[in-house]
């Protein structure tokens, strides 16, 4: 694409650069009005200053990715509702043996479950839970929340529904949900099991803390249900009523609008129906996109489900969806589209195009480069939606075996460069600010601690996954 007229092109820039700026830094004090605020002012300028029309603008937002979005998170709420992270929560105390054995069970349950409910979901759900498993065995926090955010994002690399990007990705490349997982599994299987290892051997001596017994984890599990456990707080909360006025759900509910059917059922029968039925159809929302089905509708169709059955007001529920995200998506989607019609992004792409055809070594490493450091300036999202398509056709120059792998490539160290600081990943940022705001056990993760493993992670863990991508093909 050739560049745009100077004031399309100075305008566009000046318009991404706003919301860059908000989005990496969304407290500046000239202008505190944070990421989704900033995403929409973006979006503002670029068809105010008419880079981009008011057309154009709206064709721009992905709806099928906002789709699959909304859906996502509805259907984790009702999975969090049916105890799916108190569950997870008691893997990682089941007869614990020492801070090694726990490191290494946050670091395989965190990436395994990441991969299919969201980096983002597992953090906020298991942060306070890890500090409050390193407390009772007198260990320091600072490794098992790198563990926690750093796994989040390697294990999110491995299906389409693991974080933002890929679904990005996996919209725009028409890779489907089981190549997607096959061609990036191998890379994240052994990018944990590094990222896991370099965690032990830099925290080996912190992490010599007191073994805990069948009687200690029995205390523990107690202490999960009175509430201790403040990750699962909402949830354990409504579940301790005793009179049946909130159940199984993080919605609180009316007595007048149940159905007489559901108020001649016993709770106890109730509460294990909806739960049965919340497990079922999310194991079949995965087999869907395995057979191949449209992940949106698939997703909204298994979000709906579990509001029907719920058989209730479904607002409460609703409400418990991040819209300010839905927001940021879609002024994100129209600031990247206006900033790509300037032709700016394509003119730097047409210069390192060259040196970053992923038919080489060479090539690769500087392609990867690249993606490492934008998703660390621009934030992974857009970085995807800027290159992913320029990548994707200098990819179909070689071969349609190319292509596949080359979007495959993007999704692997858009993901992982998350890992390099706190600012590269939500994931990141969500478990620090958990953790500062923990009732318990509250600890300040700072930007340099994150660094000083993040950077020497991050390279090596991308470095090794690179030469796994796109190995297993179907």
């Amino acid at each position: 694409m050739a560049l745009a007229s100077p004031s399309k092109l100075i305008m566009g820039s000046i318009s991404f650069g706003v919301f860059w700026m908000l989005a990496v830094f969304p407290s500046v004090p000239f202008l505190p009005i944070g990421r989704t605020a900033g995403a929409l002012l973006g979006a503002v300028l670029m068809v105010i200053c008419h880079v981009i029309s008011p057309d154009d603008a709206y064709g721009s937002i992905d709806l099928p990715i906002l789709g699959l979005l909304f859906a996502t998170m509805v259907v984790g709420g009702y999975l969090k509702a049916a105890g799916m992270f108190r569950h997870l929560g008691r893997l990682l105390a089941w007869r614990s043996r020492g801070g090694r054995d726990l490191l290494c069970r946050v670091c395989v349950v965190t990436a395994l479950a990441s991969a299919l409910f969201t980096n983002d979901t597992c953090c906020v759900v298991l942060t306070e839970f890890v500090l409050e498993l390193a407390a009772e065995r007198n260990l320091p926090a600072k490794p098992f929340l790198l563990a926690l955010a750093t796994s989040a994002n390697i294990g999110s690399s491995a299906t389409p529904i693991g974080n933002p990007q890929n679904l990005v990705i996996a919209f725009n490349s028409k890779i489907s949900f089981v190549g997607f997982l096959l061609g990036i599994l191998p890379a994240m299987l052994a990018g944990m099991a590094v990222n896991m290892v370099m965690l032990l051997c830099m925290y080996w001596k912190e992490l010599e803390g007191i073994g805990v017994d069948d009687v200690a984890v029995g205390k523990e599990m107690e202490a999960v249900e009175e509430g201790r456990h403040v990750a699962a707080t909402a949830e354990e909360e409504e579940e301790k009523s005793d009179d049946g006025e909130e159940v199984m759900s993080v919605m609180a509910e009316n007595i007048s609008t149940k159905h007489r059917w559901f108020m001649e059922c016993s709770e106890q029968r109730r509460k294990l129906f909806l739960k049965s039925f919340a497990y079922v159809v999310t194991i079949g929302m995965l087999v869907a996109y395995m057979l191949g089905l449209n992940m949106s509708w698939t997703a909204i169709t298994t979000a709906i489900a579990l509001v029907v059955v719920d058989f209730r007001d479904a607002e409460p529920c609703l409400d418990k969806v991040s819209y300010s995200l839905l927001v940021f998506f879609s002024g994100m989607f129209v600031t990247v589209s206006g900033f790509n019609k300037t032709g700016l992004p394509g003119a730097i792409w047409n210069v390192m195009a060259p040196y970053s055809r992923i038919n080489h070594v060479s090539g690769v490493t500087v392609l990867s480069i690249i993606i490492l450091l934008l998703s660390n300036l621009a934030s992974n999202v857009p970085t995807v939606l800027l290159m992913g398509d320029e990548v994707a056709a200098a990819a179909a120059a070689i071969s349609p075996a190319a292509v596949t792998r080359s979007w495959l490539l993007l999704a692997w160290v858009s993901t992982v460069a998350g890992n390099l600081s706190l600012l590269g990943s939500a994931a990141n940022l969500i478990v620090c600010e958990q953790a500062r705001r923990a009732t318990r056990n509250a600890y300040d993760l700072t930007f340099w601690s994150h660094v000083i493993f993040g950077l020497p992670s991050t390279l090596v863990v991308t470095a090794i996954g690179i030469p796994l991508i796109g190995k297993i093909n179907i």
